[in-house]
């Protein structure tokens, strides 16, 4: 405990690092004030009634945009529409040459690709907006909560407000990223779960002597366990030995070293479980506006309900599908490989070249296997344990949730990460001070 503050007295000595902090806070700050702006003229209640009858997805949503979306605020659609864009425009650079080009075109290129973003992120607000407002007509009788009745000036001022305000979003996260500390769009996801974290306790406590007090210590006991194992899995790394060429210098010859190459077991991190759940978000955006019995019983068969086997399937295959592709798009073992013989250095055992660059890549499917199952495991396990466990209070379940517990313990890990960075380039000690190479987790 001493040591942390300690870190943090060092954080707020350097300041560089002391703008970007109270730049975070004020920008989070920024965000949560406008999700509780409310949207002119709708009535929230009418949303908030049906989510406490349902949850689901459309709960999971909630979380995300820090009950912004429950309130049919100003933020109702979060910075999940940009999430959703990032998606669309990995998967097309993987498959498109033109828009691979672009993005291996040095900075520029990803500029490129960053516009294009946000353009797809606004038409995706549009299309989900539109939902929303959908889904509050058939949910109110068809005026929708609004003033005026009319279609039109609903559907206008829903398709408005709910694009402006991830227009915002996405560029207040823009600027958390630039100016302040972490991953400004992971951030914003992070504030919006622990935002949920005073309802999700007060459900908890509501139940305390309905479920009994054995379950809730077993509750607590799970948390304790899985947060430890995320950190456990999160830091793991497969350290592959490599060996330099000796350095002459003149008459000083240098003997040649042996480092070490670390390959991280979730080297996507939690951006697969962000990915997923995305992706699982957008029929409970569309199916129960469309009004479509056909569909409206398939989403409440299958994706309402989180303890069914369809939805479980669905879900890890998504996330072990998202683990690798995009561990596919940040690792390249060719390019290490032609780093390493660069450098004359090699991997002991094996060929400088095409052999490394097959080598690695074996490796790293190996290790990404083992770190995707985990999240999936992760994931869904809570699914199981809530049903066994008789919780059916989707806020707490959602809470307490694997996901949510993966996205917190993902984002904060980097954010430490990221002050630990600043600290020793200032020779400070940091959070993590004392921490030996040697004891981060093999696999």
């Amino acid at each position: 405990m001493n040591q942390a503050i300690d870190a943090l007295r060092n954080a707020f000595k350097i300041p560089e690092l002391r703008q970007r902090i109270v730049f975070t806070v004020l920008i989070v700050a920024v965000y949560r004030l406008g999700a509780h702006v409310p949207t002119p003229g709708i009535d929230g209640a009418a949303l908030s009634n049906e989510m406490g009858r349902s949850g689901g997805m459309l709960g999971l949503y909630n979380l995300f945009t820090g009950g912004a979306f429950e309130q049919a605020s100003i933020f109702a659609l979060g910075i999940m529409p940009y999430i959703s864009a990032s998606i669309i425009f990995q998967l097309l650079v993987a498959v498109v040459p033109t828009l691979e080009r672009i993005a291996k075109s040095g900075p520029d290129g990803q500029k490129k690709i960053t516009e294009y973003t946000r353009y797809a992120t606004i038409g995706l607000a549009i299309f989900q907006s539109l939902g929303i407002a959908a889904l509050l007509q058939r949910i109110s009788g068809g005026g929708g909560g609004f003033i005026m009745v009319d279609a039109l000036p609903f559907y206008l001022i829903c398709i408005i407000t709910f694009t402006a305000g991830t227009a915002f979003i996405m560029w207040l996260g823009e600027q958390v990223s630039e100016f302040g500390v972490g991953n400004g769009m992971s951030l914003i996801i992070f504030v919006s779960i622990i935002a949920g974290l005073p309802g999700a306790v007060g459900s908890l406590a509501s139940m305390f002597w309905e479920i009994g007090p054995v379950r809730i210590i077993l509750l607590m006991f799970g948390m304790v366990v899985l947060i430890a194992g995320v950190i456990y899995v999160t830091t793991a790394q497969r350290r592959i030995p490599v060996q330099y060429p000796r350095q002459v210098r003149g008459r000083e010859v240098r003997a040649g070293a042996r480092n070490y190459l670390p390959l991280k077991v979730t080297q996507a991190g939690v951006i697969p479980i962000i990915f997923a759940a995305s992706i699982l978000m957008l029929p409970g955006m569309v199916v129960p506006a469309l009004g479509v019995d056909a569909l409206t019983d398939w989403y409440q068969r299958y994706l309402v309900d989180h303890s069914s086997v369809m939805y479980n399937v669905i879900y890890a295959s998504l996330i072990i599908f998202f683990s690798y592709f995009y561990t596919a798009i940040i690792f390249n073992p060719l390019e290490y490989a032609e780093n390493l013989q660069k450098q004359n250095a090699v991997i002991l055992g094996v060929r400088p070249g095409k052999s490394t660059a097959e080598y690695l890549n074996t490796v790293m499917v190996r290790i990404t296997f083992v770190g995707s199952m985990f999240l999936a495991g992760v994931a869904l396990v809570p699914n199981i344990v809530f049903s066994t466990m008789e919780i059916y209070d989707w806020r707490v379940a959602q809470f307490f949730g694997g996901t949510s517990l993966l996205i917190l313990v993902g984002v904060g890990l980097d954010t430490v990460r990221q002050i630990e960075t600043h600290l020793t380039m200032r020779n400070y000690d940091g959070f993590m001070k004392g921490r030996p190479v040697k004891g981060r987790r093999r696999f």
